[in-house]
């Protein structure tokens, strides 16, 4: 008969603790709604927890739970088909973060607003790269696709937001003029 302390040593180490904020960022990134995120990232846990014994010792368990919220992302996509208008509508990031001067705030406005407006797929890649610093094997493997394609997608997000950023109207001209006053 096994011991709690042989069960334990014959399990791989599942700490997911440290791992939470990733998962959750990178929900909020697919679903664009905190709520959808905070239910992903429930889902997507109690599939990891079911499926702990399918992790490699020693394997990158952030790269596992990554590709786990994915692919229960992917899941529930497809199972909610009929509500694809809702998905579409979903709300942008809450940010968190103290607020930033004006500027600032209008301009991480305009870059969120350029981000969620990517396709699914592109702004997935991007998320997993530049945000959550995976590399492109870890990504690809994350969102079960080939690392050609991950990177094709991640040029191609690029390129689009770069586009927006040259169609943007320029900082260094303003609309504003003195009107009345002493001349």
């Amino acid at each position: 008969m096994l011991r709690k302390q042989d069960m334990k040593r014959s399990m791989p180490r599942f700490d997911i603790i440290g791992q939470l904020g990733s998962l959750r960022r990178y929900a909020r990134s697919l679903t664009r709604d905190g709520t959808d995120a905070e239910d992903l990232v429930h889902d997507a846990l109690v599939r990891a927890y079911e499926r702990r014994g399918t992790f490699r010792s020693g394997g990158n368990l952030r790269a596992w739970l990554l590709s786990i919220v994915h692919n229960t992302f992917i899941d529930k996509m497809r199972s909610r088909r009929s509500e694809a208008a809702r998905v579409e509508q979903a709300g942008y990031l809450a940010d968190d973060s103290t607020p930033a001067p004006q500027e600032h705030s209008v301009r991480l406005t305009q870059v969120r607003e350029a981000f969620f407006s990517l396709p699914e797929e592109q702004r997935s890649a991007l998320h997993l790269v530049a945000i959550e610093g995976l590399s492109y094997q870890q990504a690809a493997d994350a969102s079960s696709v080939p690392l050609g394609t991950l990177m094709s997608r991640i040029g191609r997000a690029r390129a689009a937001l770069r586009e927006m950023e040259d169609a943007a109207p320029s900082k260094a001209k303003t609309h504003l003029r003195i009107v009345g006053g002493p001349s």
